[in-house]
């Protein structure tokens, strides 16, 4: 019919709505949460009214920005539920949409961590837990945020849960780094998470890595809620726009791969664009980086093959599934990942995953069987396996991934399983 929208379209526009109402455009207000009178609660009837509170929340960011968008659309539908959302930027604001309500509190910019900024404003912190009453604070991050916390919430019996989104342990010390001095990072660092689990009533993972590793260093109550894909967006119909989907982003013909997401130092893309220079001498693959980051021009500098292209962060998240779509694989090369949204993603459009042995992304691969693995932190491995995945049944595999997703990562479903969760430790 004419004037009708897809759904795809449908969504789109919804998304943009929120994110738009949520976070306007512009500069800072002059506002100072501090001193300034709070709005009249939301929803105060509510069943369940959760606050979530993270440094890790920027404009260009990736898994936790969608998964707090994501829970924000499913509460805007749920008029049983409330949500409020604390997260830095460049000053502070107060923004609604329906159920829905955002504080954002000025701190500045982290060196060298561009866009996250720092997390400050204990006192009107405390302002707001005192005025939202929600019946469960969540944190999404590992740095000052559990301290403010856990001082702003003195005296309200607010139960606070944390959200492993970050295996920060790992990306301070890595694994496979020996020696006297990585050995007493890597325990300091499982020292601290054993002092933020005394300040949670429970710790919430996306997979059994996180749990596992949270585990062997001594936090054991955690909760397994495997987060979401947008299955309607990220969906293999795309396909069929593929070779339009290249001719407008002037990508080459013949084998695509990409990896998706923040250009950071825990991701190991100097794994990865080390084998591109191994891979280019065995195939006419073609390996496209989308995103942004502190590591950029660092990665840009060291990468030696002809075969690499760059685009920049993708906002419009049906222009970047339909890039996803147009691949024949993805590549998760990051060893640390406690969830990896944008390889689910990649499964959910009906595309195979190479990933590292290591980390949640390894997870999905093996529970789906939907595509490879290689040795982590190895360019060699990671090349040959490129040169293997090209040799399998690519169609086949991607539609084991899709069945993977819809099977298991559903937001509606994520949501569904959180809130309960959250209704259990309320009561």
């Amino acid at each position: 019919m004419a004037g009708t929208r897809s759904p795809a379209a449908q969504d789109s526009r919804s998304e943009v709505t929120l994110e738009q109402t949520l976070f306007p455009p512009g500069p800072p207000s002059a506002l100072d949460l501090r001193t300034a009178v709070l709005p009249a609660k939301l929803r105060p009837d509510a069943r369940i009214g959760v606050l979530d509170i993270t440094e890790f929340f920027g404009e260009t960011t990736g898994g936790i920005r969608t998964y707090l968008l994501e829970k924000a659309k499913y509460v805007e539908a749920s008029p049983s539920l409330r949500h409020v959302l604390v997260v830095p930027g460049p000053g502070d604001s107060v923004t609604e949409s329906e159920g829905v309500r955002c504080y954002r509190l000025r701190g500045q910019p982290v060196p060298t961590q561009h866009p996250y900024r720092f997390m400050a404003g204990l006192r009107a912190n405390t302002r707001i837990f005192a005025h939202e009453r929600p019946d469960i604070i969540e944190v999404g991050s590992t740095g000052i945020v559990p301290w403010i916390v856990n001082r702003a919430s003195r005296g309200t019996d607010i139960p606070v849960v944390c959200f492993f989104h970050s295996d920060f342990p790992n990306i301070i010390a890595p694994h496979h780094k020996t020696g006297v001095g990585w050995t007493a990072a890597r325990q300091m660092a499982y020292g601290y998470l054993r002092a933020l689990d005394k300040l949670f009533v429970t710790t919430l993972v996306a997979s059994d890595f996180s749990a596992s590793e949270l585990r062997r260093v001594g936090v054991e109550n955690t909760v397994r809620v495997p987060m979401g894909v947008d299955l309607d967006r990220f969906h293999p119909r795309r396909k069929e726009h593929a070779a339009e989907t290249r001719r407008k982003h002037s990508l080459p013909e013949g084998p695509l791969t990409a990896y998706v997401g923040r250009f950071a130092r825990e991701k190991d893309l100097h794994v990865l664009v080390d084998a591109w220079s191994i891979v280019e001498r065995r195939t006419d693959a073609t390996l496209l980086l989308i995103g942004d980051g502190p590591l950029k021009a660092e990665l840009r500098a060291r990468a030696k093959s002809k075969r690499i292209l760059w685009l920049p962060f993708e906002k419009n998240r049906d222009a970047l599934a339909d890039l996803v779509a147009a691949l024949d694989f993805y590549i998760a090369p990051g060893p640390v990942e406690t969830f990896g949204l944008a390889a689910v993603e990649a499964l959910a459009s009906g595309i195979p995953v190479l990933s590292c042995d290591r980390g949640a992304v390894a997870e999905h691969v093996q529970r789906s069987a939907a595509g490879r693995l290689f040795v982590t932190g190895s360019a060699p491995s990671l090349a040959e396996e490129v040169s293997a995945m090209l040799r399998e049944d690519l169609p086949a595999l991607g539609a084991k991934g899709r069945e993977h997703a819809e099977r298991e990562h559903s937001w509606s479903g994520t949501f569904d399983r959180l809130f309960k969760v959250y209704a259990e430790i309320a009561k």
